[in-house]
This record gives C-alpha cells, structure tokens and sequence, in this order.
C-alpha cells in the first residue's frame, strides 16, 4: 500500500510539472508519450531533492512530505488552469523520410522486436546482477544510497574522504531516489534501483522515439528509436545502476526542451516560457545526478550565446532561473557537505599537464578508436551506421540551417571538448582512465546525438 502510494506520488509529481510547463495537446499518441517519458524522470528527480532535503533537516516522515508535495502541485496546476487559458497545440507529425509502405512496416517490425529483445535482456542483467553489474554500481551509488537509508542523522559518514574510492564528491540523485524508496519499504529491496535504472533507460528511449515522431514524422522515429535500443552498451548501462544512463535522459531533455520549431512553424514541439522552465528543470536534475552536468549547463549556455545572439538573453535568463535552486543545492552539498573532487585539488602539476603534447596525442587516439568500437555492435559501430545512413538517405540534400539544430550540436560539440580537458588534467594514470570511462562519456551524449541527427535530416527525403 504505501509502496503504491509513493509511485503515485512520483508519477504524478512528475506529471503535474511537466504538465504545468508544457501547453494542453489535442489527444495525441506521441504527444502522451512526451509527457509520460518526462514525467518519470522529473518524478525520480523530485522524489531525489525530497528525500535529501529530509535527511539534512532531519524528517523522517518521508511519505507525508510526498503528499503534501503532490497535493501543493495539484493545487497549483488548478490555479493555473482556472486563471489562464492555455493554447491549444494540434501537431501532425509529417513523414520527413518517405519509404514504400513494405518497408516502414519492416521497419516497424525491427523496432518491436528490437524492444522486447532489449527489455527481456535488460530484466535478466537486472536479475543475474541483482546489486549492479559492476564496480561503481555497489561502490558508490548504491553504498552512498545505504548511508542515506541506514544513516539516520549520521548519513554524511557515507561521504568520508576515508573512503575516496566512493567518490564522496558525486551529486546524490540517483542514491537519493532509491534511499527514498527504501524509506517507504522499510527494507533494502535490490528490486528498486534495477527499476529506477529499467525507467531511465526506456523512459529515454521513448522520449527519444516520441519527440523525432512530432518534428520529423514516425519513420525517422522508428530508425532512432531502433539506433538506441540495437546499441548493446546502452541497455547493458541501463541496466548496471550506474549513473550515466540516467544522466543522457536529462541532457536529451535539455536539448528536446529547448526547441522553439522555428523551422516547423506551429508545428514546433512546444512554446513558450514554460518549456524553457523545464528544460532549466532538466538542466539542474543533470546537475545533481553526476558532476558532468555542470560542464553540459555551461556548454549549454555558451552554445545559446554564440549561436542565437543578444536576442535570446531573456529567454536565457529565465532557463537559467529554472537551474539557480538546483545549482544553489549543488553548490552547498559540494561546499558543506562533500568533499573536494580529487580532479582539481592538489594538482601541482595541471599546467605542465596542459603543457604536455604527448597527453593531447594518446587522449586523441582513444577519442577516434573509442568512437570507431563504440556501442560494443558488431561488426559496424553505431557512429559509423549514422554517417552511412545520411549519406544514403540525405547525403543529396543541405542539411537543416536552423538555430535549433546549431545550438545543439554546439552544446553536444562543448561537452565533448570539456571531456577531453578533463582527461588532459587528469590526475589518474592516463590509460587506466581512459579505458574505464571513456565509452561511458560516449553514452551519456549518444541519444542526444541520434536525436540532433535526426533533426538535420532535411524536411523532406526521398
């Protein structure tokens, strides 16, 4: 019962913020699809500041504040309704790519079958692997989330620097998430971070699948979709309870959010103030759940400035109000509660490291050998089937010139060169590095990537 409940509540918190940033839809299967993919993980990040919120000001009634939560939003959605009159947004989705019908229906048949192979195979990880599949799974997100549930007021004893290897510095909300649904269970179920790691993963796909349907028509949906779940390594991630899966669902918000369809005209994805709120929404939950998000917000920021101009500082403005809570939140668990990250403490030697040739050389190498075996598909990695597939779908055609796409490629192209200052600073063996962490920084920008792809396929293929 209560278990149920506390669903019910993060469902529905997340749905009632997604729904109050986003305007009313006609009936419309993707557009439900949008809202749902969102409102899951907008629901585990509100559940995450929750829960983290009562530990540090000592609540135990973690259930109570959920309602009180839901019933505060509910309130606020109504107020909202009775006090506006919300736009009405009716969207077709235009095939961008024409097919012959045999083959959008192979396509189609792919893609489902591609699905259930990638859920059965994610269940039965979860199932072989019941505390993650691999180090950092049990190491440190899964043991910062035990110090929140067994801690009780002593739950900052999880973030020791006697324990380093825990990485006391990492933002909590995936530990936060699961601590809190554990509080409610009143036991360790090894059941609740595979879930929550099954939701992220799906949740992305279908935000992935559900936002190309709106702006570039069921077909190019169906060949994304298909890229992400056929990817091996995304759905062995998404089923390790690591953080990086969780992570690429908020950065694909991000960049899905802040499309204005200057190119669609009322056939943009969605307008508005409200949309730029929730993609500052997303911005800051990417933030608090690994320390890659602050490099993704100022990559975001910069792109912003450099592509769309002075024009664009109000709206910027007001994307960056959306992040300040979670950047204040971010700011004080680094300041007063974590401690320092081991990246940009105690370097003596980082500007003899940016000094140093042969560092950018050997961080080049794995950059192009990582990107050449990404994915772990066999024989062709996805980064080489994307290139294929526009030179034989569009390589004939311009590709789009529009604000929307430039600023997400650059925001996706700022994060990637932020990645590769990090290793050049690095004060871990270079290799060793490299070898264990790369492919995941891959992860974490692959489905934005497939969906920027997408969104340069010109309007109209074939």
């Amino acid at each position: 019962m209560a278990l149920g409940l506390a669903v019910i509540c993060c469902l529905g918190s997340g749905y009632i913020v997604v729904t109050l940033g986003l305007p009313q839809s006609t009936p419309f299967i993707y557009q439900r699809m949008v809202r749902a993919s969102l409102s899951t993980g907008f629901g585990l990040g509100i559940f995450s500041v929750i829960f983290f919120l009562a530990r540090v000001l000592g609540l135990s009634r973690v259930l109570a504040i959920d309602l009180v939560v839901l019933g505060l939003l509910t309130v606020g959605l109504w107020w909202v309704r009775t006090r506006s009159k919300p736009a009405i947004i009716r969207m077709l989705a235009e095939e961008t790519i024409a097919l012959p019908r045999w083959l959008r229906r192979l396509l189609a048949v792919a893609f489902g079958s591609a699905l259930a192979a990638a859920l059965y195979s994610a269940i039965l990880r979860s199932i072989v692997h019941p505390h993650g599949e691999g180090w950092d799974a049990f190491a440190i997100w899964n043991l910062h989330a035990r110090f929140l549930f067994r801690g009780g007021e002593h739950w900052r004893d999880g973030l020791s620097p006697l324990i380093p290897w825990s990485h006391p510095d990492y933002p909590l909300l995936l530990p936060s998430a699961v601590a809190h649904f554990w509080s409610v269970l009143g036991q360790e179920s090894t059941a609740v971070p595979a879930v929550i790691g099954l939701v992220f993963t799906f949740g992305t796909l279908g935000l992935l699948f559900s936002s190309l349907a709106i702006l570039r028509g069921r077909t190019s949906a169906i060949l994304a979709g298909l890229g992400l779940v056929s990817t091996p390594f995304f759905v062995e991630q998404g089923s390790s309870q690591y953080a990086d899966v969780p992570l690429s669902f908020f950065f694909l918000a991000v960049i899905v959010l802040h499309l204005d369809g200057e190119s669609r005209g009322d056939q943009s994805l969605y307008r508005g103030y409200g949309r730029l709120a929730l993609a500052g929404i997303a911005a800051g939950l990417a933030l608090w759940t690994k320390n890659e998000g602050m490099l993704f917000l100022v990559a975001c920021v910069v792109a912003q400035i450099v592509v769309r101009g002075p024009e664009w500082m109000n709206r910027l403005a007001f994307f960056i109000l959306a992040v300040a809570p979670f950047l204040m939140l971010v700011t004080w668990f680094k300041h007063s509660v974590a401690f320092p990250n081991e990246l940009f403490s105690n370097q003596p030697k980082m500007l003899h490291k940016f000094l140093d040739s042969a560092r950018y050389w050997a961080i080049l190498k794995w950059f192009v050998r990582d990107f050449l075996r990404f994915g772990q598909w066999w024989p062709i990695p996805g980064t080489l089937l994307l290139a294929l597939l526009y030179v034989v779908v569009a390589g004939k055609h311009n590709w789009q010139n529009s604000q929307q796409f430039w600023t997400s490629a650059l925001t996706l192209a700022l994060t990637l060169a932020g990645y590769f200052v990090i290793y050049v600073i690095t004060p871990y063996d270079l290799d060793w590095h490299l070898r264990f962490s790369l492919n995941r920084l891959f992860l974490q920008l692959w489905p934005s990537t497939i969906f920027v792809f997408f969104l340069a396929i010109p309007a109209k293929v074939g």
